[in-house]
């Protein structure tokens, strides 16, 4: 007798339309149920419009919530947790093999075999972004969780912001209660700081792991495995995910596994999936608003006792094909391994089949022939709750294509072969199509008729540059309010010529000498640049980090650089940042809220504005006194050398205080002079009209805050290349122009606060 249970999370759109048909497919279970514990919705009695089906070897359940049910849906759009537990009867040898029309499905699920010894390494997230709930509820499972390790059991824990933290150097420590009180002790003092360094994290606990296996011969008796736990993207160090993949890949060698955690929206759920199925691990992602200790702790119980390592299941080539995986590193407490495949032969009257596998330091071999019994006795009949459909009557072949279609999805997903994945995604579609299964490539189409009127008309609002500033009065809405036509803004926000853009391509307004400066910084991908830092002052920081493109052909550059995100933090009167993609934002000022940029809204707090125009730009403003700009940049055919991008424009710094600093702050209160020198007299200061500077027998230099600066002559194009600007260009990433070097301005990640003032250099 074992416990089964299927747990599927009901999470809607949500819209303020209710449907009458809304809820979860019918989901049939067919094994030698014995007893059927019926279902919940977190914890509670099932809701009345939950039907239920079931004879001894089959159940039928589906949950189809009315208007009311629909009411009690969150915000984020979950509903609840949907829970079917049964018993059934597994066979404790080979297992389990139902065999239907041709198809059959084993299922292998051994009990009361002594657990195997784990050596476990946690890593874990101690970035800034894990403050609050996050951290707290991580360090309540892993309280819980360092207890349920056993005796035998080795472990070590690693906490990882911008810097690693290995709580016992280079060494696995065994399962004392010492060891335990001081592993405790070690999580209760972690704090949130810095940002996300995922890639040293696990170079460093593959290392530890790596390490003690060869130190200790352990391969054959124990099972090891990295828990890896973050809420973010990489950040520090190692950016790319291609290249973070191939570096645990490598750092793993097939020697153990590595299972990801990731919690809330702004996680790299596709990295974490792709390093756990990469290395036999699994991925599981919570919700912010869930209880993440308990699912946390839920997830470890999956994993935390080992039973078998190594099983193989084998089947005679001559009598089947298209068998589903049949290698499985490890075998868990509690888990079920499931296999199916097709027969060849189906006048046969049996199937052989053989089982191997290693427990602690015994080599099991298991093996058996078994009966091939006539479809009649396999057959389905009706019973209440049960209406049957003609496709789905082989539930075994259902249960064959399911893992044939999961499969072709994970392969890939691990793929780097665009020609392999096209062929898997259609392959995967064709089957999900054939056997109405819901995939990322296919959908569910509900038709409803008579239900619902035809709303008033409204007019879309169409975003583009020229709406910058432009603000709507809904949080949900990229359309106007019924009956009313939204007339043009007469008053939007005035943006000066001060930004960074494009390559980037930095500009600096200087009005009162009527004429602008600009210059490049040849970054590198990765790196974060200090554009505003007035931390000190004003409470304002913000950051912009680059990602990497090819040069254009018969480019002078060896590749270009974007920015592909802008942080903005501002702690006065209370502390909140946002960080902007050019496909969402992210607002923490002591709750988490994400917009979409193909999205208009409109976001207001105490001190902080957000307006979203949809696709175009996003507008910050300060406590009324500091705005900024950001455009996004999105390409519909890209060329290898173009990269969906954003751009940083200062539309108001009345709020930004003389000591502000960075490569655009620290001009926002100072002035300069361009001088002229020509073959015979010295420096002359240009007046107003800077077409003279450009006579052939002039050179021009510009002073800075004492320094000389030779510039040229430019023209830069800005707001997506709807206005031109004359300025003098500074080379060699802005030599002399700025203080320090450009590489002054890198910050370790992106919500550094740090201030580059004290670097200030006057001549």
């Amino acid at each position: 007798k074992r416990q089964q249970e299927i747990f599927i999370s009901l999470n809607f759109k949500k819209s303020t339309q209710l449907t009458r048909q809304a809820g979860v497919p019918s989901g049939r279970f067919s094994p030698e149920l014995l007893s059927f514990s019926g279902m919940y919705v977190c914890d509670v009695s099932p809701p009345p419009s939950t039907v239920i089906g079931h004879t001894k070897t089959l159940a039928k359940v589906t949950f189809s919530p009315n208007v009311v049910e629909q009411t009690k849906i969150a915000r984020n759009g979950i509903l609840g947790d949907f829970i079917v537990r049964y018993d059934v009867n597994r066979e404790l040898s080979v297992g389990d093999i139902q065999i239907l029309n041709g198809y059959f499905v084993h299922y292998f699920a051994p009990t009361d075999l002594p657990p195997l010894p784990k050596n476990v390494v946690f890593v874990l997230d101690s970035s800034a972004s894990m403050v609050g709930t996050k951290l707290r509820q991580t360090k309540e499972a892993l309280f819980t969780i360092l207890q349920d390790l056993r005796p035998e059991d080795h472990f070590n824990i690693i906490g990882f912001s911008n810097r690693i933290k290995v709580w016992q150097q280079d060494r696995l420590v065994p399962v004392t209660p010492n060891n335990i009180r001081d592993a405790k002790k070690y999580i209760h003092n972690m704090s949130p700081t810095g940002g996300t360094n995922i890639n040293s994290a696990l170079q460093t606990g593959a290392k530890l792991l790596n390490d003690y296996i060869a130190q200790n011969d352990i391969d054959a008796r124990s099972v090891s495995l990295i828990i890896f736990l973050t809420d973010g993207r990489p950040t520090v160090g190692e950016t790319q995910s291609s290249k973070i993949l191939s570096n645990t890949k490598d750092a793993i060698r097939d020697k153990f596994c590595l299972f990801t955690i990731g919690i809330g929206n702004d996680v790299d759920y596709r990295l974490l999936e792709r390093m756990a199925l990469e290395n036999c691990g699994m991925t599981r992602h919570f919700q912010e608003d869930e209880d993440a200790a308990s699912l946390l702790k839920g997830f470890y119980d999956e994993i935390g006792t080992p039973l078998l390592s190594d099983i193989r299941v084998d089947y005679p080539e001559d009598d089947v094909e298209q068998v589903t995986q049949n290698f499985f590193p490890n075998y868990f407490n509690g888990s079920e391994i499931i296999i199916a495949g097709k027969l060849i032969n189906r006048t046969s009257d049996s199937l052989h089949v053989e089982v191997t596998a290693s427990n602690s330091k015994k080599y099991i071999l298991l093996k058996t022939d078994v009966a091939i019994d006539l479809p009649s006795k396999n057959d389905i009949t009706a019973v209440p709750g049960l209406e049957d459909g003609k496709g789905d009557q082989n539930y075994i072949e259902r249960a064959w294509s399911y893992l044939t279609i999961k499969e072709l999805l994970n392969s890939r997903l691990k793929s780097d072969d665009n020609q392999e994945k096209e062929y898997l995604m259609e392959k995967a579609k064709s089957m999900a199509l054939t056997y109405n299964f819901v995939t990322p490539f296919t959908f569910l189409k509900m038709r409803e008729a008579g239900l619902h009127s035809e709303p008033p008309p409204e007019e879309l609002i169409r975003p583009s540059t020229d709406g910058i500033g432009e603000k709507l009065q809904s949080l949900q809405g990229h359309k106007a309010p019924p009956g009313i036509r939204r007339q043009q803004d007469t008053q939007r926000i005035k943006i000066s010529k001060t930004s960074a853009d494009g390559d980037p391509h930095f500009v600096i307004d200087f009005p009162s000498s009527k004429f602008s400066v600009c210059f490049n910084i040849d970054g590198e991908p990765g790196d974060i640049l200090r554009l505003v830092s007035d931390h000190k002052e004003s409470g304002v920081t913000v950051n912009g980090q680059l990602i990497g493109a090819p040069a254009p052909p018969n480019g002078h550059k060896k590749h270009r650089t974007y920015f592909n995100t802008i942080t903005i933090l501002s702690n006065k009167p209370q502390r909140s940042y946002l960080e902007i993609t050019p496909t969402r934002i992210i607002l923490d000022d002591g709750e988490r809220l994400i917009l979409s940029c193909d999205r208009s809204a409109v976001v207001r707090s105490s001190s902080l504005e957000v307006s979203v125009s949809a696709n175009s730009n996003i507008t910050v403003t300060i406590r009324d006194t500091i705005s900024f700009v950001i455009l996004i940049h999105h390409y519909k055919k890209p060329a290898p050398y173009q990269k969906d991008h954003l751009g940083f424009y200062i539309s108001n710094s009345k709020g930004l205080s003389s000591d502000s600093h960075g490569l655009l702050g620290q001009f926002l209160n100072h002035e300069v002079k361009l001088l002229q020198e020509s073959l015979n007299t010295s420096h002359q200061q240009v007046g107003q009209n800077q077409t003279e500077a450009l006579k052939t027998n002039l050179t021009n230099t510009l002073k800075v805050k004492g320094r000389l600066v030779p510039v040229v002559w430019k023209q830069r194009r800005i707001y997506n290349g709807q206005q031109e600007v004359d300025c003098w260009f500074a080379k060699n990433n802005a030599d002399k122009l700025i203080d320090g070097s450009y590489k002054d301005y890198l910050a370790s990640h992106p919500f550094d606060t740090g201030t580059a003032s004290e670097m200030i250099n006057s001549l």
